[in-house]
C-alpha cells in the first residue's frame, strides 16, 4: 500500500497529541472561555458554564484545542479545561433509558432534552449511560457526543 493510500484510510491524528481528529471530549471546568484563536490574546467569543458538556475536538495547536459544540459553533479552548471523559447531550425532547439495549426491556428512567449523560460504552446503535444515579441504555440517535459508527468498550 502506498503512503498516500494509507493516509486516506487512517483516521486523522492531532499533531500535538497524536489522538484521532475529530474526537469527542467533555468540559472539565465549571467555566471555560472559548476564544477566537489559540492564545490568551485572542478575544473570548463565549463562555461554557456546564461541567461535563460534550465538545468535539477538530484541531490542535500547542496547548489549545479547537472545539465544535452541538450547534456547530467553533472556538479555541485551553487543553486543561477539557477531559477525555465521554459525555453526551440529549437531543430529543425526552429519551428513554432501558435496562438492556432493547426497546422491549424495562424502562429505567427518562432524560430530558439538553441533559448531560456520562457515556459508559456503545455498540453500533446503543450507548450505556449514567446520570443522577441511574444507568441504562439509550439509542444513539437521541444523543450528541458519540459518532454514529463509534463503538466504545
Amino acid at each position: 500500500m502506498s503512503a498516500s493510500a494509507q493516509e486516506t484510510t487512517s483516521p486523522a491524528r492531532g499533531p500535538v497529541t497524536n489522538l484521532p481528529l475529530p474526537r469527542y471530549v467533555s468540559l472539565k471546568a465549571s467555566e471555560a472561555n472559548i476564544r477566537r484563536g489559540p492564545s490568551l490574546s485572542h478575544r473570548i467569543d463565549w463562555v461554557f458554564t456546564r461541567p461535563g458538556y460534550p465538545l468535539e475536538v477538530i484541531a490542535e495547536f500547542g496547548h489549545w484545542r479547537r472545539v465544535r459544540d452541538i450547534d456547530a459553533a467553533t472556538g479555541w479552548v485551553h487543553f486543561s479545561l477539557i477531559s477525555g471523559v465521554r459525555t453526551a447531550l440529549v437531543t430529543e425532547e425526552t429519551i428513554d433509558l432501558f435496562s438492556r439495549a432493547d426497546t422491549t426491556s424495562r424502562l429505567v428512567a427518562q432524560a430530558e432534552q439538553n441533559a448531560i449523560l456520562r457515556v459508559l460504552e456503545c455498540d453500533i446503535s446503543w450507548c450505556r449511560v449514567s446520570a443522577e444515579g441511574y444507568k441504562g441504555w439509550v439509542l444513539k440517535s437521541g444523543i450528541w457526543g458519540v459518532r454514529s459508527d463509534e463503538i466504545l468498550e
